[in-house]
């Protein structure tokens, strides 16, 4: 069951991929296109190489440790151990933290550079909708804890 969701991933990135190919000589050379169809085929492109390697690196790492029951068994071990998730959080933690200063300057300085409101809007709109996420969560763990 878990290897035919790998696979199902591949097909699906496949089809983006060809879909944004498909687009690009399709509609770009014989017609202008403007605004979301200019872009378009491109984020298919890219979506669909992300979905198609993701999909492919999974199917390979399942076959290379097929054979190798003890690397199998180590390997789940790993990703289950409680220190290597409290060391991954931290991490998460960490990056997070950088991130919310470093959004923040990028904003001030776009502002600053005049560029188009909309961009600056969805920028600002995508970092308030991180720090509410994150604001929701931290109330919720603080409750359970």
């Amino acid at each position: 069951m878990k290897n035919s969701i790998h696979y199902i991933t591949i097909i699906i990135g496949l089809l983006l991929l060809s879909i944004g190919l498909y687009l690009v000589k399709a509609i770009i050379k014989p017609i202008d296109p403007q605004g979301m169809m200019k872009a378009l085929p491109y984020i298919c492109i890219g979506l669909g190489c992300g979905i198609f390697g993701r999909g492919m690196g999974e199917i390979i790492s399942h076959r290379a440790i097929k054979n190798y029951p003890d690397i199998k068994k180590q390997i789940e071990i790993d990703t289950q151990d409680e220190r290597n998730s409290a060391i991954r959080n931290r991490a998460k933690a960490k990056g997070y933290d950088m991130m919310i200063f470093i959004f923040g300057a990028l904003m001030v300085a776009f502002a600053l550079m005049g560029i188009d409101l909309t961009v600056l809007l969805l920028l600002v709109f995508a970092y308030l909708f991180v720090v509410g996420y994150s604001s929701y969560y931290r109330y919720k763990y603080d409750k359970e804890m």
